[in-house]
């Protein structure tokens, strides 16, 4: 009886892995024992890059909406604490869209939050 291999399962197995790496440069788009290197560290990277950019996003949010706040004469964190005290549920992903792009409505988010913040204590001199 003739030997069995599993030359063509094995074969289809490679052209998929190679398949996967088409976009990339040389050798790790052509020969499978590179392409699968690289394929393995493009889903490593992908992976963790998708969680990477949920807080890169948070904090361009968080610097959009403290510049807006300063130019309006008051601190994020101040504007927060006026959001939560007066009642006004609204995520830095739409206040920042605020920010850039309708001014005059965050600034009458802000004097709202304004009326709700106690002012800062002055020191004794």
């Amino acid at each position: 009886m003739a030997r069995a291999t599993n030359a063509p399962a094995s074969r289809e197995r490679r052209r998929r892995v190679v398949d996967q790496a088409s976009g990339f440069r040389g050798r790790r788009s052509k020969l499978y024992r590179y392409a699968k290197d690289a394929i393995f560290k493009a889903k490593y990277w992908s992976y963790r890059d998708r969680k990477t950019r949920k807080r890169e996003f948070r904090s361009l949010w968080i610097a959009r909406i403290n510049a807006a706040a300063r130019a309006e004469g008051m601190t994020y964190s101040r504007l927060w604490e006026g959001l939560m005290k007066a009642g006004i549920a609204i995520d830095r992903k739409v206040m920042a869209d605020l920010a850039v792009r309708s001014p005059a409505q965050f600034s009458r988010i802000v004097s709202l939050a304004k009326e709700k913040v106690r002012p800062p204590a002055v020191p004794a001199a």
